[in-house]
């Protein structure tokens, strides 16, 4: 594997794993400069806007002829660095427009909705309730993001090898089991090799 690509629910410290593991595999990581680089490149920064606006805020609505050219401008861009390799994408649809590619490893890092509340009410300094209403509006910002643009659920899990709950898990901790699961993919045999040697 070359590239990873991980997608998060808003509260799952899906960030926070992205960069565990980008230091451990010496990675770069991509994000929202992501969607920079497709707005410049296509000539709608307008659309850049609208597509980090998770909760809806900024109610910036971009013409469907720059929508277009911002989704092209994405897939190219993405298409270079899973090319080029030894990266984390985060977000953006990595794991749809990038699914064809062989050598890329889609994750996806969840947790329960209590339990990114928490994390959101503590990390923003907001009451529960508000938290709450931000990952409802977050989720339904990407599943939507999804279904529009790409015709794919959100959930699917045939876009994805590896789902990672981690509600009783530190970063460091999925960090390993995406790191083994990096291992095996980009070699079959090391991880077997590996028990059989040290069992």
């Amino acid at each position: 594997m070359t590239a990873i690509t991980i997608s998060r629910q808003l509260g799952s410290m899906g960030d926070e794993v992205a960069q565990a593991v980008a230091q451990r595999l010496n990675f770069d990581v991509v994000s929202r400069d992501l969607v920079n680089q497709a707005a410049l490149r296509a000539g709608v920064p307008e659309v850049a806007l609208a597509t980090i606006d998770d909760l809806g805020l900024l109610d910036v609505r971009p013409s469907p002829k720059a929508q277009r050219a911002y989704h092209q401008a994405m897939h190219a861009i993405m298409e270079e660095l899973a090319s080029r390799g030894n990266v984390i994408i985060i977000g953006r649809a990595g794991q749809i427009i990038l699914k064809k590619y062989p050598e890329v490893l889609h994750i996806k890092v969840i947790a329960p909705a209590a339990l990114r509340a928490e994390r959101i009410a503590s990390q923003k300094n907001v009451s529960l309730v508000a938290a709450r209403a931000q990952i409802e509006a977050s989720d339904r910002s990407r599943r939507n993001y999804l279904r529009r643009y790409y015709h794919a659920g959100w959930n699917n899990p045939e876009l994805i090898a590896l789902i990672i709950n981690n509600a009783r898990l530190s970063p460091e901790q999925t960090d390993s089991l995406i790191y083994h699961a990096h291992s095996q993919c980009i070699n079959p045999g090391a991880y077997v090799r590996n028990e059989l040697h040290t069992g």
